[in-house]
């Protein structure tokens, strides 16, 4: 089968490795699999991949504005598209609103997936994002929470297809990568370490997080908190600048190491130098941060609420309440008291790429056959 997979960026976002790892899945599985993602100028995919990626030019300056950036891709990608022989494809698959509204522009059937819907002001990304779901052929999702909201809120009836990580990748034995990593950022592992993956926003309710290691520093007067990653294409400049009022405000703020994207080669090293994963998630789509840490053997702090209480046991994770700091900080401290991981726990033995590529198959044949 010839299989298009379109995504929003190049860069580490959960979405983006979700479908580099589907992708990987299905190119190993003996089918022909190409990947779009817009890129300016310079930009290339955050790894390497085995399958054929086109990237979607973009111009070398981006617009002032969420809506505009948008508009701009959609654009790039409609006339990118256009001239790719798409008639050869037995299959395309979206997993955002900018391939989706493009494919839609051109009167193409696609596949959908939703990660996650967010609520949006302005009317055009609104618009998109709605259309970008209506529009498909089918609509797929990562859990039953966004299963749910779509059927009780759009009247759309999606199929659920899990995530899955990659255990050769995320595993507890270090590697070249581990001692260097925490040099050049100063990290101190056992210090306690506490790491955060997806940059600083609103719906990863970092400023809870902050309040949270805030608490727990207090008592732990070497406690480390590290956030990577947050190359997002929405604007979260405002939690930025309260998450910077209050951290300036801290005697505690030299704890913060806030690094930005990191090399993909390093996040293992990163998973394992951690003492706890931090991900008290106002709302998540799935969060494939939780398999990786777990893979890696590290604890993992989270929300107790949908999505994770659908696919996590109550022994894989500390739960907190998202919405009281010192339940998030109590959970820390849990964790921190808690016998170290001794394997991989079953939940990532549950969820592979090779079975979530097999059930995605199996949705894909059955609309070529109504074709």
């Amino acid at each position: 089968m010839k299989v298009g997979l379109l995504t929003h960026s190049v860069n580490p976002r959960g979405g983006v490795v979700h479908v580099l790892e589907l992708g990987t899945a299905l190119q190993a599985a003996g089918h022909d699999v190409t990947v779009w993602a817009p890129a300016a100028p310079g930009q290339a995919l955050f790894r390497p991949v085995p399958f054929c990626f086109s990237p979607v030019p973009l111009p070398a300056t981006a617009p002032a504005g969420t809506a505009n950036r948008v508009a701009q891709r959609i654009e790039a990608y409609r006339q990118h598209l256009a001239t790719q022989a798409l008639e050869r494809f037995d299959v395309l698959h979206c997993h955002d609103g900018i391939g989706a509204n493009a494919l839609a522009d051109l009167g193409l059937p696609f596949v959908r997936t939703v990660h996650h819907l967010d609520p949006f002001d302005d009317p055009r990304l609104a618009a998109w994002q709605q259309r970008s779901v209506t529009a498909a052929a089918q609509v797929l999702v990562v859990s039953a929470l966004w299963q749910q909201v779509l059927q009780d809120d759009w009247g759309v009836h999606a199929q659920r297809v899990h995530n899955g990580v990659d255990l050769t990748r995320y595993r507890a034995r270090p590697d070249a990568y581990d001692a260097d990593l925490c040099r050049r950022h100063g990290l101190r592992p056992g210090a306690p370490l506490w790491l955060a993956v997806g940059g600083i926003e609103e719906r990863k309710n970092s400023l809870r997080l902050l309040e949270a290691f805030l608490l727990h520093r207090a008592v732990h007067l070497q406690a480390q908190l590290v956030i990577a990653g947050g190359a997002s294409l929405l604007d979260h400049a405002d939690c930025r600048a309260r998450f910077d009022a209050l951290l300036a405000a801290s005697p505690h703020r030299d704890a913060v190491v806030i690094t930005g994207p990191v090399p993909d080669a390093a996040m293992p090293a990163l998973y394992r130098a951690a003492d706890g994963v931090l991900m008290p998630s106002l709302r998540e789509g799935f969060g494939l941060v939780v398999l990786e840490a777990l893979a890696s053997q590290t604890p993992v702090v989270v929300s107790d609420c949908a999505p994770f209480t659908e696919y996590l046991a109550p022994g894989d994770a500390h739960w907190a309440d998202p919405g009281q700091a010192t339940s998030i900080a109590a959970a820390m401290q849990r964790a921190l008291d808690a016998p170290p991981l001794q394997s991989v726990p079953a939940v990532c033995h549950r969820h592979d790429w090779t079975t979530s590529a097999a059930r995605h198959l199996d949705i894909y044949t059955s609309l070529a056959a109504l074709a």
